[in-house]
């Protein structure tokens, strides 16, 4: 075909050479390729005269690294990198780290790193996600820090807003925003709209703070976050999973301020071999086991009283958990036919009886919506302050 009509190099062109697009395509009238996966070599040659957007390439504009983990994604690899290329803000660099893929993952960044050198890529013989990251993480060299998923896609106004508001706020903060999951395979479930709502309400809000036992309220591949805090924290360095919630908790243990942005900042890539339906780290996705383990480190307080809300199987597990811990805990539940009971050697009661507790910290694992909406209204009768007295596990 000719190279002029190429669909591909066309989105690359006018996307991240936009100022050049138009000679560009009239010099290469006549000319032919074999396909898309050719275009690199109209660059290695020099045969387009190659210059990456510079409205935003000067030195005082902080380098962005945005550090990207690939296994087995060669299908979803060109919408990913080239909504990259497509950024409104152009100083950054991707550190793509081939793990253990046996697809054309490898072939096909191969051929981004010849294109662009902003483009890095390091290739590693085993699939290891953390490994991936953190071997990608000692490779960069950004001011910021920012982590992508190769089969998922940025609008071109990401990293401009995120670095936007990073340098508005200063050190110490990590922004974020809202996300839209979308599917090339199958409608997207209700639970993934929900989420999706849910964060972009967080993120509205800006009620990270007060609801991060309830979800990860940041999003794993949503944000941007000066280098020296994200040492500060710890880095990928740490191995729990899941992963991005286990970060999302560290910044907030380390009080970076969480701040959200009112607009869809990622573009979720549902699919069917995705980690999160696969792996056997995510089949409990209450992830109630990290949830308590920062609770006690973050806001326990031994000289309050505890209290489980709910006589359900998330209540049960909550409660045998904190048992677990050596700690004394107060059970209550609205239901009749378990107040009274002995579940672990602890006397079920009616929530009326926190009236009589001093100062009680109140964790709530009951799942139905209206349920919680009536749980948030008696506490509030009682003068409780969500975050401080109370927060909800599920």
């Amino acid at each position: 075909m000719k190279i002029a009509n190429s669909k591909r190099l066309r989105a690359i062109l006018s996307k991240s050479f936009e100022r050049y697009f138009v000679n560009t395509v009239k010099a290469l009238e006549g000319m032919f390729l074999e396909n898309d996966e050719d275009i690199p070599r109209l660059f290695s040659k020099q045969l387009i005269p190659f210059q990456p957007r510079c409205n935003f390439m000067h030195h005082s504009t902080p380098l962005i690294s945005i550090v990207m983990p690939v296994h087995n994604t060669e299908k979803y690899l060109h919408d990913c990198i080239d909504s990259i290329l497509g950024q409104s803000y152009g100083n950054w660099e991707l550190i793509a780290v081939n793990n253990g893929s046996v697809d054309s993952s490898l072939s096909v960044l191969k051929n981004y790193e010849r294109l662009d050198v902003r483009i890095k890529v390091i290739h590693l013989d085993e699939a290891n996600l953390l490994e991936a990251l953190r071997v990608g993480y000692s490779q960069s060299k950004g001011d910021c820090i920012h982590r992508m998923d190769s089969d998922d896609k940025m609008p071109a106004y990401k990293l401009t807003l995120m670095l936007k508001a990073l340098i508005t706020n200063g050190k110490g903060t990590v922004i974020t925003g809202g996300t839209s999951y979308f599917s090339d395979e199958s409608v997207i479930g209700n639970g993934f709209k929900r989420y999706d709502e849910w964060l972009c309400q967080v993120a509205r809000l800006n009620s990270h703070a007060v609801e991060i036992y309830r979800e990860c309220v940041i999003p794993s591949n949503c944000w941007l976050v000066y280098r020296t805090d994200f040492d500060l924290v710890g880095g990928f360095n740490p191995s729990v999973f899941p992963e991005d919630y286990d970060l999302c908790f560290r910044f907030y243990e380390q009080k970076l301020k969480i701040i959200g942005l009112d607009t869809v900042l990622h573009f979720w890539r549902d699919r069917a071999d995705r980690i999160s339906r696969n792996w056997d780290c995510y089949k409990d996705n209450r992830f109630f086991e990290l949830k308590a383990n920062y609770f006690n480190r973050i806001e326990r307080d031994t000289s309050r009283p505890l209290v489980i809300w709910g006589a359900g199987k998330n209540g049960k597990d909550l409660s045998r958990l904190f048992l677990n811990t050596h700690a004394e805990i107060h059970w209550v539940c609205d239901n009749d036919r378990k107040i009274g009971k002995d579940i672990y050697g602890v006397i079920l009661q009616h929530y009326s009886a926190i009236k009589l507790l001093n100062n009680p910290q109140i964790i709530i694992s009951v799942a139905s919506p209206t349920d919680k909406k009536d749980v948030e209204s008696f506490l509030l009768s009682l003068h409780k302050t969500k975050g401080k007295d109370y927060w909800f596990f599920s």
